[in-house]
């Protein structure tokens, strides 16, 4: 990449942790966790973003702000998206499962959303996977493990090294996807071979 930069979402290549996109947010970060969750995941959010609040993260929490039920998945994308658009550092979104967030987060071109249960898979997802953003459920971690693996998600930079190009293989199927959505399009919008032709018009009769 001649320019320098970076696209968005794109893995970084050391595994240092002071590089871009393989960066580990600190206390005093310029970079924000953003945090999201549906009615099921709010009161773990919130004890989510007050534990990292008071570990000195700054934490833009995009809701939702009550237990009032709530569809997830426009939630979860707005947090990916904030995470892939710079606009965050990591994020974290949070359900009853965590499965449906960690989808829906999947959904944004850019997003590596891990589903994490434990200390190992959060340590693994950011060590091996570059994830960008963690998804938790509340109703199968409790608070006080959920914050453990809040802590070890944080704090575990990616390795990089070998796992830079399967990094990069995952970038390049979404690349692959999207190009064959805009060509599909472009058929569906254009009339093609298989379209059947037109009635002719009744002439006048014989």
């Amino acid at each position: 990449m001649t320019s320098g930069r970076r696209r968005p979402g794109a893995p970084a290549e050391g595994g240092d942790g002071n590089a871009a996109g393989g960066s580990v947010p600190g206390q005093g970060s310029a970079g924000e966790v953003v945090i999201g969750s549906d009615h099921a995941g709010f009161v773990l959010k919130q004890a989510v973003a007050a534990h990292l609040g008071g570990l000195g993260y700054a934490v833009s929490d995009i809701g939702t702000f009550s237990e009032e039920p709530v569809d997830y998945p426009p939630i979860c994308a707005a947090v990916a998206r904030r995470i892939v658009g710079g606009e965050g550092t990591l994020g974290i979104v949070i359900g009853g499962s965590g499965q449906g967030e960690a989808i829906a987060a999947n959904k944004v071109r850019g997003a590596r959303a891990a589903l994490c249960h434990d200390e190992y898979t959060a340590r693994l997802a950011r060590r091996h996977n570059d994830a960008n953003v963690l998804s938790l459920g509340a109703r199968v971690v409790a608070t006080e493990l959920a914050l453990d693996i809040v802590d070890v998600f944080m704090r575990t930079p990616f390795d990089g090294g070998r796992h830079v190009a399967r990094i990069t293989e995952l970038a390049a199927i979404e690349e692959e996807e999207a190009a064959a959505v805009g060509g599909r399009s472009g058929e569906e919008s254009s009339p093609g071979a298989d379209t059947p032709p037109a009635p002719a018009e009744a002439g006048p009769p014989t």
